[in-house]
């Protein structure tokens, strides 16, 4: 089967951007609203389990790094650049080493191909703790979820999962029982036995601690034309939170 996504932008330069866990095409549309006005078409995708894409009992980096690989060919993307973020990162990761003539630039959005212990179990566990049947609208889901999570961005960020069904009903889109079963492959690392010669950004969110000097020189071994740049007033999800900086540096990255 092959990922949905949503295409903007027809531009000669094609660049395939992959969201993190529980997120979706969507969380990127403003992004690459922007950068397509540079002569980009861009690719969101919606991984599998995520968004409007298939639903697989399976989740895995090698799976989901063969999903995009399907997508390329479907679309016959000769070369393309790749963007990926958190859980997205690891897949551009393990698609750049698996195919390395297909990536003329990899940007890599605040994460390394290292195990990460989470919390994402206990934010799955805080959504399947949502009786959908009884919920109303987001308003009242929102301060449901509240309970668990005291963030209200991340909720916001969460809950953009939620859609309607033909009975106006409330369901995820997202295939949230597997998730929150195979959220330990999401912390896995990112097994690497070549190297990829290519460009290659790796950005990290001023305020985020998912990046550290000592796995990042690691890295390097992996990526040795790795270039590093932090961008200040933001954490994790960077191109939310300074979405001007982290625009003007992917874009200045793409056009080198």
């Amino acid at each position: 089967m092959i990922l949905s996504s949503k295409i903007i932008g027809s531009g000669f330069n094609n660049l395939i951007v992959l969201h993190g866990f529980l997120g979706m095409a969507n969380n990127w549309t403003s992004y690459a609203k922007k950068i397509s006005s540079s002569g980009f078409k861009v690719h969101l995708i919606n991984l599998r389990n995520h968004g409007n894409s298939f639903h697989s009992s399976e989740f895995s980096y090698d799976l989901m790094a063969n999903d995009l690989s399907d997508y390329v060919n479907e679309h016959r993307l000769k070369n393309f650049s790749l963007l990926g973020h958190s859980m997205g990162g690891k897949i551009a990761m393990k698609y750049s080493l698996l195919f390395p003539n297909k990536v003329e630039h990899l940007i890599v959005v605040d994460i390394l191909p290292i195990y990460y212990k989470s919390n994402l179990r206990l934010i799955t566990k805080a959504l399947k703790s949502l009786d959908l049947l009884k919920i109303k609208n987001r308003i009242q889901a929102d301060y449901l979820l509240s309970h668990e999570i005291e963030n209200k961005s991340m909720r916001s960020f969460l809950l953009k999962n939620l859609s309607k069904n033909e009975e106006n009903k409330f369901y995820f889109k997202c295939n949230l029982d597997i998730l929150h079963k195979k959220v330990f492959e999401v912390e896995k690392m990112i097994y690497l036995d070549q190297s990829f010669d290519g460009k290659v950004l790796f950005i990290k969110g001023e305020n985020s601690d998912y990046i550290n000097e000592k796995d990042l020189d690691q890295t390097k071994e992996i990526f040795p034309n790795l270039k590093f740049k932090i961008i200040k007033n933001a954490a994790h999800w960077v191109h939310a939170e300074n979405p001007a900086q982290f625009l003007k540096n992917t874009h200045s990255f793409l056009k080198n």
